[in-house]
C-alpha cells in the first residue's frame, strides 16, 4: 500500500475512533457548563474560589478528581475495546458509516512527534 493511502486510512480511522470512542463520554460533562470569561485570552485572569475560601488560578486547578479521571478513562477503554471487537459486525459497521460522514468534516490529524519520541524513550 502506498504511504499516502496508509495516511488517508489512518486519518479516517483516527477521526472515527475519536468521535465514536471519546466523544459523548464523560468528557462531555467537562465541556458542559458555563465557560469563564477571560480578558487576557489565556485564563490567567480567572480564578476559582473553593469551599475553604482558597483562590486558585484557573490554570492551576484540577478540573477532574481521581474518580472522574478513572471513570473517563474506563469509558474510553471500554469503547475502544468494543470498537475493535465489533469492527467485523455488519450492524456495527453500518453505525460507524453514519458517524464517518460527521468525522470527515473534522480537521485532518497530524503526526504527534512528541508522542512518537515519548514512546521511543527507553524506560528505566
Amino acid at each position: 500500500m502506498k504511504p499516502a493511502d496508509e495516511e488517508r486510512i489512518a486519518a479516517r480511522l483516527a477521526k472515527l475512533m475519536a468521535i465514536i470512542c471519546v466523544r459523548n463520554t464523560g468528557i462531555e460533562e467537562l465541556h458542559a457548563g458555563t465557560v469563564p470569561v477571560t480578558h487576557t485570552g489565556d485564563y490567567s485572569d480567572v480564578f476559582i474560589i473553593d469551599a475553604d475560601g482558597r483562590q486558585i488560578p484557573w490554570s492551576g486547578a484540577s478540573h477532574l478528581d481521581d474518580d472522574q479521571m478513572r471513570n473517563l478513562m474506563q469509558q474510553i477503554v471500554d469503547r475502544l475495546y468494543t470498537f475493535h471487537l465489533k469492527a467485523d459486525d455488519s450492524g456495527f459497521r453500518d453505525h460507524l458509516d453514519r458517524w464517518l460522514a460527521v468525522a470527515e468534516r473534522w480537521d485532518e490529524p497530524h503526526l504527534d512527534k512528541a508522542f512518537v519520541e515519548f514512546v521511543r524513550r527507553p524506560r528505566s
